[in-house]
C-alpha cells in the first residue's frame, strides 16, 4: 500500500506517559469518526507500516494511542515526527455537495462564464487558503476553494462547476 492509496490522518507529535503511548495531532474534520480503529499506517523511509492498536483515546484534535508491540518510552521516541495514514476506503462518506481535495483531481472544471477550463491537476493547500490548480494552454490557473465560488460538484460526471470572480481566469491566461 502506498500513500496514493491512503489519506493523511495526522502526525505523531510526542510521547504520552511512560509506557510507550504516543500523541497524534489529527488532520481530519471530525476525529470522532475514527474512535474505533484497529490499526494505523506509519510512514517510515517511504514505506507505510501497519501498527495494531492496543488502546486509543481521542480528545479534541489529538489521539492518544498505544500500539501492541510498543511498550517503552524509548521505543515510542523513535516514532516522533512520523506521518500517519489510513486507507482511502476508511474516509467517511461526505454529502453530495462536499468533497475531499484528492477526490476532485482529474475532474473537469467548468466556469459559469468561461465554460470548460480544463482538468483539475491538483489542489494546493496554503496556510490561509486552498486553491484548485488547472493547466490551460500551458498556463497555471488557481481558483480559491470557497463556498461563494464553487457552485456544484457532480461526482458521477466528474465535474466541478464554479462561478469565478470576474477577471480571475483572464488574469492567468493573459500573463
Amino acid at each position: 500500500m502506498t500513500t496514493n492509496d491512503c489519506f493523511f490522518f495526522g502526525k505523531i507529535t510526542k510521547t504520552h506517559g511512560l509506557k510507550g503511548e504516543l500523541t497524534i495531532k489529527l488532520d481530519v474534520a471530525n476525529p470522532a469518526d475514527f474512535k474505533d480503529l484497529r490499526y494505523l499506517l506509519i510512514e517510515d523511509k517511504g514505506n507505510l507500516i501497519p501498527y495494531f492498536i492496543e488502546y486509543q483515546k481521542i480528545s479534541g484534535d489529538k489521539m492518544f494511542v498505544l500500539f501492541q508491540d510498543l511498550k517503552t518510552i524509548e521505543q515510542a521516541v523513535s516514532f516522533m515526527g512520523k506521518a500517519v495514514f489510513l486507507p482511502n476506503e476508511m474516509m467517511p462518506e461526505l454529502d453530495d455537495d462536499e468533497f475531499y481535495y484528492k477526490e476532485i483531481i482529474g475532474f473537469k472544471l467548468i466556469d459559469a462564464t468561461k465554460g470548460e477550463i480544463g482538468a483539475i491537476s491538483d489542489v494546493l493547500e496554503y496556510p490561509t487558503q486552498a486553491v484548485i490548480q488547472v493547466m490551460k494552454d500551458g498556463k497555471e490557473i488557481l481558483i480559491p476553494i470557497h463556498d461563494d465560488i464553487i457552485q456544484k460538484v457532480d461526482k458521477k460526471a466528474k465535474t466541478l462547476n464554479i462561478n469565478a470572480p470576474e477577471g480571475l481566469i483572464d488574469m492567468y491566461l493573459n500573463m
